[in-house]
């Protein structure tokens, strides 16, 4: 079996999502813009809706759009944010924060990890915008951190079925150590096929159910 992970645009399809097979709700608000924290009001709502159904719900926590570079006071907020979102009974929080020089920014990082108080962590594709050559040392250092998985599209653009080489080369690094979740490009449609190609047990998307309108 296979964990459907629906990206979810606050609350509102969130109900034909689990009807439809959803597995796991990512819950963020602007997918314009890449994601950022959902309000408080739609993550009781939707953690309050999946809980009942079996359904889990990791909410992202990421202030605004645009760069992972975050200013010290916009890392203080996220970690309010995370702080709010775990109270509120979510699974788990996403995340990605990176330096300048395309490192992962792991003070901010390690905090929201403990925020999260052993509760699913996800660094989202930031991971993606990290320089090759750093990528296998990150993932190094998120597995001695605890973290749970990495969202991956393989690459900084493409889909995953695209960048399969380095999301099969990313599963085989990471020795089971960590969860990795290939997104991007995923549909319900070509699910069978990313399956088939991509050794991996759980997929995320905005269209990885056949919701009416996608």
């Amino acid at each position: 079996m296979i964990k459907k992970e629906f990206c979810a645009e606050n609350f509102t399809r969130v109900p034909e999502a689990i009807e439809l097979g959803a597995d796991r709700i990512e819950l963020c608000d602007r997918l314009d813009v890449g994601g950022i924290t959902p309000s408080i009001e739609v993550i009781e709502e939707t953690v309050a809706y999946a809980r009942q159904r079996g359904v889990e719900v990791v909410v992202m926590i990421r202030p605004r759009g645009g760069s992972f570079i975050y200013s010290e006071a916009e890392k203080e907020h996220m970690k309010k944010e995370a702080r709010q979102a775990i109270d509120l009974k979510a699974d788990g929080i996403v995340f990605g924060c990176l330096t300048e020089d395309g490192d992962i920014d792991k003070p901010i990082v390690s905090e929201l990890i403990r925020i999260a108080d052993f509760k699913q962590t996800v660094f989202h594709m930031a991971f993606d915008a990290i320089p090759e050559e750093k990528q296998l040392e990150s993932l190094n250092w998120l597995i001695e951190q605890g973290c749970t998985r990495i969202l991956t599209r393989g690459a900084a653009s493409g889909s995953a079925l695209e960048n399969k080489a380095a999301i099969i080369d990313l599963i085989e690094k990471s020795e089971g150590q960590i969860e990795i979740l290939p997104g991007g490009g995923l549909t319900h449609e070509n699910l069978e096929q990313t399956r088939v190609e991509i050794p991996a047990n759980q997929f995320h998307g905005t269209k990885i159910v056949p919701l009416p309108g996608f």
